[in-house]
């Protein structure tokens, strides 16, 4: 019997989360910006997950998804963003949000950062901060300060594949 020979090259909880967060962005139908989210409690369970996409009883063929021209006709006053997702898909009790974390690609918009911290979530892990000089970034981490969120980029130096089709 081998003992202590188990793989080493296993997902770290970081990791596992975070993959999780990057598949669920691959159901998004926006062309420019796909993002998904992920929900832990403390004891490393998932509690919900989402991703950014059109309101519910919205058509996505309908969507009017473009980034340039007016507001009435791009995503922007349309699109449910991902954390906002993970947030309303969860249907547990609300007192389970509290002290979790959320594993998100892109840092969270200003929006996104009241959301989270209405929930109760306590911990924002990213791997994309594109946005880092904008107003809304910079709103959101002045929030997530001012009301004991913390948030830090996750460095993940290895390449996950995640293959569907083992032929």
């Amino acid at each position: 019997m081998e003992i202590n020979k188990q793989r080493k090259d296993y997902l770290s909880w970081d990791e596992y989360f975070m993959a999780i967060a990057k598949l669920s962005s691959m159901r998004s139908k926006d062309p420019s910006t796909q993002v998904g989210s992920c929900i832990v409690g403390g004891d490393n369970r998932i509690l919900s997950i989402g991703y950014n996409g059109a309101p519910n009883g919205f058509q996505d063929i309908e969507f009017p998804w473009s980034r340039e021209g007016d507001m009435q006709n791009t995503k922007y006053a349309y699109v449910c963003h991902s954390e906002m997702n993970a947030i309303l898909n969860y249907r547990g009790s609300r007192k389970d949000l509290e002290n979790s974390r959320i594993y998100v690609d892109l840092f969270p918009c200003n929006e996104c950062a009241k959301l989270i911290i209405q929930s109760g979530i306590k911990e924002v892990i990213y791997i994309c901060d594109k946005y880092k000089n904008s107003d809304s970034t910079k709103i959101s981490k002045a929030m997530f300060d001012k009301c004991g969120v913390k948030y830090h980029m996750l460095n993940i130096d290895k390449k996950i594949e995640i293959v569907l089709n083992n032929d």
